[in-house]
């Protein structure tokens, strides 16, 4: 599949990517205190239109699942929406048990953070989201330059014809320029570089 690859200076495209990325830390930090609330880290999730929080990071003891289903590949379990007692158990215990199930609840629901929507940011840059669900695109800031990389051409000229005449069109981001791939990927081994050291 073909790759286009652009870069923008614009004060408005640049300042949506550099939203977007704080957002997601956001996110990330919400899910830390989440984990921390829970007694496990929360596995961070993404679909082809959001990020969000997944299941928690917990023993694979059978002792747990009254209240978790069984763990995934990854040892990540998700909270049942309702308990589930063994057979047998006695009846005030299995009061114990939702009474302490619906404390969970309560806890996930209240400190769980809302998803985080990247297309809402696709949209806000004027990027058709249609044709990026099909196709993909990668977003980010360095240096005070947006950087894109998109599964399909975006066209400012061909963008207005269609847009007076109706029709959908691509997309366009303000003041985008297209760039070589290797300006992209030169730029993006600095982004990684940076963050790594943010890290470290």
């Amino acid at each position: 599949m073909s790759r286009f690859f652009y870069k923008s200076e614009a004060p408005a495209a640049v300042s949506i990517v550099v939203e977007f990325y704080t957002a997601k830390d956001e996110l990330k930090a919400a899910m830390v205190k989440l984990g921390e609330l829970i007694g496990g880290a929360i596995a961070p999730m993404h679909d082809i239109t959001s990020h969000f929080a997944g299941g928690v990071k917990l023993s694979s003891s059978r002792e747990l699942d009254v209240h978790w289903c069984r763990p995934d590949d990854y040892g990540f379990r998700k909270l049942r929406t309702a308990a589930k007692p063994p057979k047998g158990t006695p009846k005030e215990v299995r009061v114990a048990i939702r009474n302490e199930h619906e404390r969970l609840l309560n806890l996930w629901r209240e400190n769980c953070p809302q998803r985080l929507c990247s297309h809402h940011y696709w949209e806000r840059l004027g990027i058709n989201t249609g044709n990026l669900m099909l196709s993909g695109g990668i977003k980010f800031e360095l240096n005070g330059w947006a950087y894109f990389n998109l599964g399909f051409p975006i066209d400012e000229i061909a963008h207005l014809e269609k847009e007076a005449s109706g029709k959908p069109s691509y997309g366009w981001i303000d003041g985008a320029v297209e760039i070589l791939p290797s300006e992209y990927e030169a730029a993006r081994a600095l982004k990684l570089k940076a963050k790594e050291t943010e890290n470290a």
